[in-house]
């Protein structure tokens, strides 16, 4: 484990592998705090801090913030109190530069990257589920006539909202997204097997199931 007792986790999955879901359950089951990239910069847009304003100027701009901003704000946000048994990071880093920056900003304050999880799903389910995917209006909540169908066709179980699907949840451009995602992610996964990081997780079992495995890997890993 990396230095004050602190564990750094990074989950990595493709769209539609469950990651987001499989984040949340473990960052509670295990007291880490979950910090989603996406999350972090609205929070920082919204606090009106001066990483949050630079960010604010390339997203406004319709470029890709830099790879120095992003590890800045997960520096900055892994100091906070709720972090101090650790961290799960998501939807960060997804390519080889950003993963070497987190690397090199963590090894310069003593710390490390424990363990990456990779929840790996074929690309045929992967399709089948992004293509399933339906969205409440009102309260987000996902469903999926995979495995998550609402009780009431086109409705909401929490909240009676309507159920939608995303433009990018559609069959080509979920291709498409995939396309993308494996083209970036591929020597991410390669780099973090070659440092013995990686842990590769079934991601084709139910969701209770893969949660499991994933619980399991990291206690093999901080010998619990």
């Amino acid at each position: 484990m990396s230095n004050e007792g602190q564990l750094h986790v990074i989950l990595l999955g493709a769209p539609g592998a469950g990651k987001g879901t499989q984040a949340v359950l473990i960052a509670q089951r295990l007291g880490l705090a979950h910090i989603a990239s996406g999350d972090l910069f609205r929070q920082e847009q919204n606090s009106g801090s001066e990483l949050g304003e630079i960010a604010r100027s390339y997203m406004e701009k319709g470029l890709l913030v830099p790879d120095e901003v992003t590890v800045k704000m997960i520096l900055g946000r892994i100091t906070d109190p709720d972090c101090a048994k650790g961290i799960l990071l998501d939807g960060f880093p997804r390519t080889l530069e950003q993963a070497k920056a987190l690397d090199q900003a963590l090894t310069e304050q003593g710390k490390g990257i424990d363990l990456v999880l990779y929840i790996k799903v074929s690309n045929e389910e992967l399709l089948m589920r992004l293509s399933g995917r339906w969205i409440c209006r009102n309260c987000q909540a996902p469903y999926n006539v995979v495995e998550l169908l609402p009780k009431v066709s086109g409705k909401c179980d929490h909240c009676g909202g309507e159920l939608y699907q995303r433009p990018d949840d559609k069959e080509e451009t979920a291709r498409k997204r995939l396309d993308v995602y494996f083209a970036q992610t591929m020597p991410l996964i390669e780099y973090y097997t070659e440092a013995g990081k990686l842990v590769e997780i079934d991601g084709g079992k139910a969701i209770e199931a893969v949660g499991e495995d994933l619980i399991a890997a990291i206690g093999v890993r901080i010998g619990r």
